[in-house]
């Protein structure tokens, strides 16, 4: 009886060792994880001061952005392919994210066809997003404040019907809580890239 007591009691002994051993290696493995699809900047970017609106009409400066995390992709409403698709891929991770309890950043949509995206325009395009999406418009001096501090690039481009299209970057900025460019995105994008990086680089601040 004494040698199957011992017996039981070393392998009860080797278990937690085993399970313990194995606890530290997990934690080790998430406390190193890095970032595999995010380039996170070295020292954040502060945004310049700037006056615009959301979808609204309420007057948004960069002050209002603080105390939360924000993913902004600027882009436009007439947009045919990239900016819907890379919207919808932003709202569903940010789903997913609420989904498995991590900390979930607001979507913005900043658009750099401010001469026809207007705050009622932007509203029924950003509905379509679900929550947690709002967009940004206002005076084009006040656009070029965000896309020249961010390396941003747009151009309005004329087609042959006398229409225009604006060509723009599609990378994604991730602003932290301060209101600073953290880290970016580029494309092509991929719904489980943002799942998998934006806890990473959230939980380093």
């Amino acid at each position: 009886m004494n040698i199957m007591r011992r017996l039981l009691v070393g392998i009860f002994v080797t278990l937690a060792f085993v399970g313990g051993s194995f606890f530290l290696f997990k934690t080790f493995q998430q406390n190193n994880a890095q970032p595999a699809f995010a380039t996170v900047w070295p020292s954040p970017m502060p945004l310049p001061d700037f006056n615009m609106v959301d979808q609204t009409g309420r007057p948004i400066e960069r002050a209002d952005l603080d105390g939360k995390w924000h993913l902004v992709f600027f882009g436009f409403t007439h947009c045919p392919d990239i900016c819907p698709a890379t919207l919808q891929q932003l709202s569903i991770a940010r789903q997913q994210l609420i989904e498995i309890g991590a900390r979930a950043p607001e979507i913005i949509l900043v658009t750099v066809d401010p001469e026809r995206d207007t705050p009622q325009i932007m509203a029924a395009y950003v509905g379509h997003f679900g929550p947690g999406v709002s967009g940004l418009t206002g005076d084009l001096s006040e656009l070029r404040k965000l896309t020249s501090t961010a390396g941003i690039f747009f151009e309005k481009v004329a087609d042959s019907n006398g229409a225009y299209t604006v060509d723009h970057s599609a990378v994604v900025l991730l602003l932290n809580d301060n209101g600073a460019i953290h880290a970016s995105f580029s494309a092509p994008h991929r719904i489980e890239n943002f799942v998998h990086d934006l806890p990473l680089v959230m939980g380093s601040n």
